[in-house]
This record gives structure tokens, C-alpha cells and sequence, in this order.
């Protein structure tokens, strides 16, 4: 019998024979197990021994060694199987080598290589060796990988083929990063381009000028790059801005303002392009250089908003008065500048059209007591119409060519004192100093100690100590009140001008002007009756327009409204003749009470109202109203008491007018209210009648 362990179980023996056979269905494999260990034990059929059954058995080891077969095709060591051709390499290069074994390792046989499928003509394998070689040059690969079946055959001793086994091999052809980017004009590489072209082109606009192509020789990753575009500003831009192997260059302009010749004549960039994901980072330039050409994009400028020019009066024509400057940056003609002047104020002036001086016209004559402002425009203006304003301010310096001048030569006047008189002369300069007078007395007769004179304002006054005709006569032992001054006016200007007069002065005391204000007034103007009679005649006309005035108002009011009045028929009682009484202005009062008595006012007459309205009412006994009170005089003056004080009478003498009595005012509503008032009355009356009837 056999005893059991786990190889015993492909192996059967016969209990009698004791023959050791292969089970059925059982296949040694030498690949899985070379040797095998069986234990055969033999038993005897037992008996009695010593009074017991007793069996007996003994058992043997026994080795079978399998012999291997040629029964397993050959296996590929270390798949999977990659190689790379590179751009670098050439024909006949080794790419990959491939080995294989016969699975029977009792008795194995030699192994021949072959390519089944994927080779595409491009590869070879040495049938010995399982060495895979490159037939050409890779830029005639078609394809970037390759999956390549090897096969592997064992050959039997008399050569013929038998068992195989097959892998595949991938073969990937890799790009090495030996090219940079290249730009390329119409005749190939290039590395400078040039443009001309107007300055300020529209915004968005492409350079049609620059033809320029850009290409990278590897492939994949290693062909793809960045470009961008380094200058002055931003006035450019490129795309696109990331290209893979090769692309067209497209250039626009991104700011038209700041392409403007007068700033630059011509522009210089660089074109870069840059490898992206390589290590090697290759990159390539470009210069492109743009020239700018000039339009008529600017008007002339002034230095100045506004000049202003000084130029003295008098000056002869044709002087100089200022000198403008424009300038237009544009280049050619359209950098021309022609000037001309207009406005109001320029009719007295010219301008040189090329070099901007204005002056004075031939005929002008300047003078600052005429004019001594202008104001006009100057136009700068260049070929095409552009043009730009400034305005010129001239002021005419006034010269001292004017002597102060009086009125008349010979002045007579009237002092009162402790009153100044004044005299004035006029100046005909139009500026300070040259129109500032100054006055001083140069001579008096026939005293000169007695007068002061204001040197500002030509007022003429006594001195202070003088307070009376008495002093005067005292001081200058002379009856007669009546000097001669020569006065003279004096300019500040330089030359200085002066002036005399002879001014004739009457002193005379306030006491002494009869008449009160009135008559201190005519006897000041006593030497100038049209002055007087002026005044008097302007007082009038205007008393005349005013009371036109108020009676149209008067009128027009009066018109508008329409009162409702019942028909009454007022009766006035004759009035009493009134009698003008004219007083004498010139008359002093006979005392000072008299010039403050206030004059009893007049009465208003009587007004009898009688209705004639006559009808049947009732009559009734109204009160009459109460009659008007009059307002109450004034005290009487003080009786005059000899042996007191009698107090001056004053310079001026007035009348105070009595109070005008303040009529009442009677609106329109009012007068319509008593209207009413007295209709009803009338009705209730003819209605009480017909009652008692």
C-alpha cells in the first residue's frame, strides 16, 4: 500500500502485484515538480502469535525523477517592453532587445525572434539575438509610437520550428528640445522688421505691414512657446500670445494718443518668444521699428492765456505795444504760425502775421484821458485753419500833460463865519498822482494872515481864532470885508503844473444874512442868478410832476371802483373868501416867539346833508355826530421880562406849519357797506307802513 501525503496522490500500486502505476487522469509536469517521494509499506495477512493476532509490515522510500518533455512554448523575460527612437538617432541604431526562454528547462531548445505585425517596415530584429535595430532616419517615422509584435519560436535539433510565444514591444519616437523659436519674414528667418506709418492710427487696428511668422521645429511640448512684445508704453499688443510649433504674428495698436510723432519720431519693440515647459527654455527676438509720419493733429499754442502790455500816451504810431509768441508742434507747413488780431478793442492796433509783434496803427493816437483801456483777441493760426485765442490787455499810461485849470480865473465868493468856502479846479490827467491837486494861497490883500486854505480839498476857511467881524477889524484896522486871494492848484505829477485864480471873498456875519436859510442861500449865490434860477425852476416841475402823478392815480382809482351810493344832493354853505398872505422871507421876525407861533388851523366848512330820496317811512330823530375837535395851540411864548438875558436869535429861520387834519380814509368797501346799509333801512321802513295799514 502507499501511504498518503500529497504526491502519493498522482500514483496507485497494486495490492498483489506490488506494481507502482500512474493514476488515471494524473499528468506528471516537470515544470511543477521534477522529483516525488513515495513510501510503500508491505503487510503480511496476521496469525496468532503468542495468544494474539498479530499483523507484520515493513515499508520502503521509493525517488521518481520526472523527465521533462518538450511540451511548453518559450516565455519573454522582463515584459512589458519599451523603447524610444530619438530625432538624434540613425539607422542601424539598437533600440530595444528582447529575450525569451523554453519554458522545457530539462531539455531546452534555442529560441528564433521574428516580428509578427507593427513594425511598418521602419524596424529589424536579429532572429538570435532579439536585438530590435532602427532601418531609417527618424524624420521619415510616420507615427510617434509603435507597438511591435515579437515573436519567439523554439527550434528543433533537426531546425524546423516548433513551439512560440509572443509579446509586444512599444516603441515611442521622442522629440529632443534642440530648436528655439524662429520668426520668419517673406524671404525667410529674420530678426528685424520695419514699418512706416501716420501717427495716431485708430485704436484696434492691425499693422498689415509686418508680415511675420514665428515657428518652433520640435515637437509636443517642447514646441510650444510664449510671445510677447517689450517697448515703450502700451501702445501695442501682440497675438496670439501662446503658440504651439508655428503661428502668423498679428500686431495691434492698443493707444492711438500715445503714438504722436511729436513725441517720437519713430518707435522701437522687441518681439520675445519664450519655450514654456522645457528645461532648456530656448527663446528668440525680434526688432520691429516703426516710423512715425506727422499729421496736422495740433493747433498753435500761446505762451500765455492772457498778455498785458503797458504803453505811455502820446506815443507816436507805429510803436511797439507787445509781442505774442504761439508755436504748433507739427512739423512742415502745418507748424506755420500766422497771427492777426480782431475785437472790439483792436482797431487802433496791427500785428506782424509772422513774427507776433503788435503795435500801434500809423495814425493812432493814444491818450489816457480818452481811453486807457483796451482789450482785443490775437488768433494764431496755422496752414490747415487750426487755431488758438489769447487776449491782450493795453493800458495807456497816462503822462502829465494837463495843468490844473479853475473854472474861470477870477472866483467870487461869499464867507460867512466860522463857514469855509470852496473852490475847486480840475485836473484833466486820467491817473493818480497826475490828476491830484494840491491848493495853497500865494498872496492875500490886503492881509494874508487871516486865511487857511485845506490843500485837499480847496476849502477856504478863516483862522480859528476869528470868531467875529470885530476881531477882523481889530487885526486888520480896515472897515472893508472884502479880500483877494491869489490861489493857485498844483499837480503831483512829474513835471508838476500849476494854476492861479483870484478869488474875491465878502466876509460877512450869520446875523447879518436877512431871511433865515433862504436868504443866506440867495446872498451866497447873489453871483450866479442862472444857478438860482435853475434850482427854483427844477423844484417846480418836479412839485408839477408829482401832483399829475397822484391825480391820475386819483382818477384811475376812483374809475375802477364802482360805488353804490344812494342819491343825495349836498348842499355846502358859502365859504369864507380866503385871503393870501404872503410873507417876506427876507423879513426878520420882530422877535424869536414869533418865528416858532403856531398858526390856528382853519375849520373845515359845514357840510349839510340833505336826503331827497323822500318816502313814507317812519322818521327818526337820529343825534347828530359830535363836531370835530380842533387841535390844541400851543403855549404862549414867555412874556419878555427886561433885565434878562436875551438870547441870540439862530442863523436859520424856519416856520413850523401846522399839522395838516388826517382825513379819514374811505375804501371802496366802506362806501359799498353804507350803500347797503341805507337800502335795507329804506325797505324795513316801506314794509313797517304797509303793516300798519
Amino acid at each position: 500500500m502507499i501511504s498518503h501525503n500529497p504526491q502519493s496522490t498522482l500514483f496507485a500500486i497494486d495490492r498483489h502485484s506490488g506494481v507502482l502505476r500512474i493514476k488515471s487522469g494524473g499528468m506528471l509536469d516537470y515544470e511543477k515538480t521534477k522529483t516525488h517521494f513515495v513510501t510503500v509499506i508491505a503487510k503480511d495477512g496476521g496469525g496468532n502469535f503468542n495468544g494474539k493476532e498479530q499483523f507484520l509490515s515493513s515499508s520502503a522510500t521509493l525517488t521518481i525523477n520526472v523527465i521533462d518533455a518538450q511540451d511548453t512554448p518559450p516565455s519573454f523575460i522582463g515584459t512589458p517592453y519599451f523603447g524610444y527612437v530619438y530625432e538624434v538617432s540613425v539607422p542601424g541604431s539598437e533600440i530595444f532587445t528582447v529575450i525569451a526562454k523554453d519554458g522545457d528547462v530539462g531539455n531546452p531548445n534555442p529560441i528564433s525572434y521574428s516580428f509578427d505585425d507593427g513594425d511598418d517596415g521602419v524596424f529589424s530584429i536579429n532572429k538570435t539575438s532579439g536585438c530590435i535595430t532602427l532601418l531609417t532616419l527618424p524624420i521619415y517615422l510616420k507615427r510617434e509610437i509603435f507597438n511591435i509584435k515579437v515573436r519567439a519560436s523554439e527550434v528543433s535539433p533537426e531546425g524546423r520550428l516548433m513551439d512560440y510565444g509572443v509579446t509586444t514591444v512599444v516603441i515611442r519616437v521622442v522629440d529632443l528640445n534642440n530648436n528655439p523659436p524662429t520668426f520668419y519674414g517673406e524671404n525667410g528667418p529674420q530678426n528685424m522688421f520695419e514699418l512706416t506709418m501716420y501717427e495716431h492710427p485708430p485704436e484696434g487696428e492691425i499693422l498689415r505691414g509686418l508680415k511675420i511668422t514665428v515657428n518652433d521645429s520640435d515637437q509636443g511640448a517642447n514646441a510650444k512657446f510664449n510671445l510677447r512684445l517689450i517697448g515703450p508704453g502700451r501702445m501695442l499688443r501682440v497675438v496670439p500670445q501662446t503658440v504651439l510649433n508655428e503661428a502668423q504674428v498679428t500686431i495691434l495698436v492698443e493707444d492711438s494718443a500715445a503714438m504722436d510723432y511729436e513725441k517720437h519720431h519713430f518707435l522701437t519693440y522687441k518681439l520675445l518668444a519664450v519655450e514654456i515647459d522645457t528645461p532648456e527654455r530656448f527663446s528668440a527676438t525680434a526688432d520691429i521699428i516703426i516710423h512715425l509720419l506727422d499729421t496736422n493733429d495740433n493747433a498753435p499754442k500761446f505762451s500765455s492765456d492772457y498778455y498785458i502790455a503797458r504803453i505811455p500816451e502820446n506815443s507816436p504810431g507805429g510803436s511797439n505795444v507787445v509781442s505774442v509768441t504761439a508755436t504748433d508742434p507739427d512739423s512742415g507747413p502745418w507748424g506755420e504760425v500766422k497771427y492777426s488780431v480782431y475785437g472790439s478793442g483792436a482797431d487802433l492796433f496791427l500785428i506782424q502775421p509772422a513774427s507776433g509783434i503788435i503795435y500801434t496803427q500809423p495814425w493812432a493816437s493814444l491818450d489816457a484821458e480818452v481811453r486807457s483801456k483796451y482789450n482785443f483777441y490775437v488768433k494764431a493760426e496755422d496752414a490747415e485753419g487750426k487755431y488758438s485765442l489769447a487776449e491782450v490787455f493795453v493800458t495807456v499810461l497816462d503822462l502829465n500833460d494837463h495843468p490844473p485849470a479853475f473854472n474861470d480865473n477870477f472866483l467870487e465868493k461869499t464867507m460867512v463865519i466860522g463857514a469855509p468856502v470852496k473852490i475847486e479846479a480840475v485836473d484833466d490827467d486820467a491817473e493818480v498822482p497826475n490828476n491830484v491837486i494840491e491848493y495853497a494861497i500865494m498872496k492875500a490883500e490886503p492881509d494874508n494872515n487871516i486865511f487857511d486854505i485845506n490843500a485837499s480839498t480847496g476849502e477856504i476857511m478863516l483862522k480859528s481864532y476869528i470868531k467875529s467881524m470885530a476881531i477882523i477889524q481889530n487885526i486888520t484896522k480896515q472897515r472893508d470885508f472884502t479880500w483877494s486871494l491869489v490861489v493857485q492848484a498844483r499837480d503831483r505829477g512829474q513835471p508838476s503844473f500849476s494854476t492861479t485864480a483870484v478869488v474875491k471873498i465878502d466876509i460877512t456875519e450869520a446875523t447879518q444874512l436877512k431871511g433865515g436859510p433862504l436868504g443866506s442861500f440867495l446872498m451866497q449865490g447873489r453871483n450866479k442868478p442862472l444857478q438860482i434860477l435853475g434850482i427854483l425852476a427844477g423844484v417846480i416841475s418836479l412839485m408839477v410832476i408829482v401832483t399829475v402823478i397822484i391825480s391820475t392815480a386819483t382818477f384811475m382809482r376812483n374809475k375802477k371802483s364802482n360805488r353804490i351810493l344812494p342819491n343825495r344832493r349836498v348842499r355846502r354853505r358859502p365859504r369864507k373868501q380866503h385871503t393870501w398872505n404872503f410873507k417876506n422871507p427876507f423879513k426878520a421876525p420882530e422877535n424869536a416867539g414869533e418865528k416858532f407861533r403856531v398858526e390856528e388851523e382853519e375849520r373845515e366848512p359845514e357840510v349839510i346833508v340833505e336826503n331827497v330820496n323822500h318816502n313814507n317811512n317812519v322818521v327818526r330823530n337820529w343825534p347828530p355826530p359830535p363836531p370835530p375837535c380842533a387841535p390844541s395851540l400851543p403855549p404862549p411864548p414867555p412874556p419878555y421880562i427886561p433885565g434878562q438875558r436875551q438870547w441870540a436869535i439862530p442863523t436859520s429861520s424856519t416856520t413850523v406849519a401846522p399839522k395838516p387834519k388826517k382825513k379819514p380814509v374811505i375804501t371802496r368797501q366802506d362806501s359799498v357797506n353804507k350803500a347797503l346799509v341805507s337800502e335795507l333801512k329804506m325797505r324795513l321802513e316801506q314794509k313797517r307802513i304797509l303793516e300798519h295799514r
